[in-house]
């Protein structure tokens, strides 16, 4: 598959996952920022990375944020 049309594939994350993932580390619940296309889990204090709409659900690949980041910039899973 050649690079342009690989962008205009729509590859962005399916939020209704969010109802069958959990936190790999802590199996808490996950939060996804749209901004910065992560599924953030507030109890780990990590920020999973979503590529090309997979969500990367290892902690080596993960980033660490702080509880200041997580409160500002994900929002709350919608129940």
């Amino acid at each position: 598959m050649d690079a342009d049309r690989r962008e205009k594939e729509d590859t962005s994350f399916n939020p209704r996952l969010l109802d069958w993932l959990v936190c790999p580390m802590t199996r808490s619940l996950l939060a996804w920022d749209a901004d910065d296309k992560e599924l953030v889990s507030k109890a780990a204090g990590l920020a999973y990375p979503i590529r090309d709409g997979i969500p990367i659900m290892l902690a080596s690949e993960a980033r660490a944020i702080t509880s200041a980041v997580v409160k500002s910039s994900a929002p709350s899973r919608k129940l």
